[in-house]
């Protein structure tokens, strides 16, 4: 019987020190000095990032959103797919080598655990001894520490949702609400699971861009590659040895590229779909050939046009800037563009005319016909702001009731306005009219929304 299941394999990823490894450390810094920072900063007197959920206020800094400004999400997720796909086709997966928060939690969690269990080979010979004291309490002051770790993001991903000083003061009193509780729990599970425990399993078998990443690269794509030419045969042998006497290659076969690999792949046999282009076996690899005295790049981030045909490096770059990353470039740029003029541009005013559904139409004093509409004004400022409101599309046609209405900062509101027109100026029937909202402060806003004004026969 043929079994379809393999077991799991622990893999103790070795620490690693280089260039490739400062920069994934310094994306580490970069990213979790954002995502734990933003929410205590303050603008206006209020949190600067905050999607206020209960309220359908999203607050970016100057910018107050509503849910009708969904179009500017849709803008975001597609800059980011586009990007991921222009930096997939120059330089392969860098966002899952360094900014993927998989790899990241996953490189602070491995330094927790290295912090407390040593580096890779005293972690497999503490896995491997039989459970005493000193092994348990290794193990409960790691698992203590990314469960609080873990507790930690937990609470800043929620403070992102809700004011995170008002979610710190709750949890302090033991008085967050269930909502609250669940997502942070909910957050903590899934960091302390992922990071903790499935770590390359996501990458591996659970993230689809591992899967699909192979239609994003050619062969001018820069990957982490393995010099095959130079390095076989491969095997062990002195410093002082000549390999070509030895009939060897520059490979000395130490199997340091595979115990550095977080995924546990031997770059040596290709590219794999399980490579992250984290650069680890760049860094190890280069650190081997200057103990032996070979000149470094054995492994180096390359193409496979480069390596086939022994290009420069700047005969690569030359090369990576191909039709389809032109296009990539070009569409990337345009929507970027486009987002942020819109954004610039934006009115902070939204309006939308609703009629009255329990009285369409009716005739009122001296014959006069009236239809009244309910105006939702949103200010989207924060400040409180005074507008005035005119109609016109129909002779004669004027507004009954105020003409003006006060809105608080980021409040929408609703005004009943009754619109009347003198009799037998126009045929039974709808007819088209506009309003007009005008701020009257010192940043003028105007929005013009078009209604149906109705005369009864």
């Amino acid at each position: 019987m043929v079994s379809l299941y393999a077991a799991r394999q622990k893999i103790h990823p070795k620490a690693v020190f280089g260039l490739f490894s400062k920069w994934r450390w310094v994306l580490v810094w970069l990213t979790q000095i954002v995502f734990y920072g933003l929410p205590w900063l303050e603008w206006n007197a209020r949190q600067a990032v905050l999607f206020d959920l209960d309220a359908r206020r999203f607050y970016i800094f100057g910018l107050v959103l509503y849910p009708q400004d969904f179009i500017y999400l849709t803008g975001l997720l597609v800059i980011s797919a586009l990007a991921l796909f222009l930096f997939t086709a120059i330089a392969g997966r860098l966002w899952c080598g360094y900014a993927c928060p998989q790899t990241v939690y996953t490189e602070i969690f491995l330094w927790i655990e290295k912090k407390v269990e040593g580096d890779r080979s005293a972690r497999i010979r503490l896995d491997e001894a039989a459970l005493n004291a000193h092994k348990f309490g290794k193990k409960w002051l790691k698992h203590t520490l990314w469960v609080l770790f873990s507790l930690w993001t937990g609470f800043t991903f929620v403070g992102y949702f809700a004011p995170i000083r008002e979610v710190a003061a709750l949890t302090l009193s033991a008085s967050l609400g269930p909502w609250q509780t669940f997502w942070i729990f909910f957050y903590s599970f899934a960091t302390y699971g992922n990071a903790g425990f499935l770590r390359e399993q996501v990458c591996k078998y659970m993230c689809p861009y591992a899967r699909f990443q192979s239609a994003m690269f050619d062969k001018d794509t820069m990957i982490v590659t393995y010099d095959q030419a130079r390095g076989e045969p491969r095997g062990p042998r002195s410093k002082k040895a000549d390999p070509k006497a030895l009939g060897l290659g520059a490979c000395v076969d130490c199997t340091l590229c595979v115990q550095v690999c977080p995924t546990g792949i031997d770059i040596r046999k290709g590219l794999q779909y399980e490579c992250i282009g984290c650069g680890a076996c760049i860094d190890v690899c280069d650190e081997v050939m200057d103990k032996v005295g070979y000149p470094r790049g054995l492994v180096k981030y390359s193409t496979q046009n480069g390596v086939a045909q022994g290009w420069t490096r700047d005969q690569m770059i030359r090369h990576a800037f191909r039709p389809r990353v032109l296009v990539y470039s070009a569409i990337l740029g345009a929507i970027t563009l486009a987002v942020f003029v819109s954004l610039f541009l934006r009115t902070p005013l939204k309006v939308d005319v609703i009629r009255d559904r329990g009285a369409l139409a009716r005739m009122v004093e001296q014959g006069r016909i009236e239809n009244v509409f309910r105006l939702q004004i949103m200010n989207a400022t924060e400040s409180t702001q005074h507008y005035s409101i005119s109609v016109d599309g129909l002779e004669g046609v004027v507004i009954a009731s105020e003409s003006s209405a006060e809105v608080l900062p980021t409040e929408v509101r609703s005004v009943a306005v009754r619109v009347q027109t003198p009799p037998n100026v126009a045929p039974a029937g709808s007819h088209p009219i506009r309003f007009t909202i005008r701020s009257q402060g010192p940043e003028v806003a105007q929005v013009v929304e078009k209604a149906v004004f109705i005369v009864p026969r």
